[in-house]
């Protein structure tokens, strides 16, 4: 047996060796990227709330104080209609006091 028949060999694994390191490097190097990432996001929560919640606004913005009382009034109004209606059969005056609580301003 020559010299050279167990060099190749001792070749091949040394360059398996150097592409199993380097996709374990480019791994890690990636792994890291994220976690620096990550503790970034955390470290800056605040800023980025503050930035998601800028843009939510943009939007859609907040309903006036106006707006969101009558909201109320008429979800209300509903309510009571449902009720009536649910009623209507069983117990029509209560019903019809319902309809007259859901039709007051």
């Amino acid at each position: 047996m020559s010299l050279f028949a167990f060099a190749v060999p001792a070749e091949m694994a040394l360059f398996d060796a150097s592409a199993l390191l380097a996709a374990a490097a480019t791994a890690l190097r990636s792994l890291l990227g994220l976690g620096a990432l990550a503790t970034l996001m955390v470290v800056f929560k605040p800023l980025w709330m503050g930035i998601l919640r800028a843009a939510l606004i943009l939007i859609k913005p907040r309903k006036s104080l106006e707006q969101r009382i009558a909201r109320s009034k008429f979800k209300g109004q509903q309510l009571m209609r449902h009720l009536a209606n649910d009623q209507a059969v069983s117990q029509p005056t209560l019903a019809a006091e319902l309809r007259m609580l859901a039709g007051r301003d």
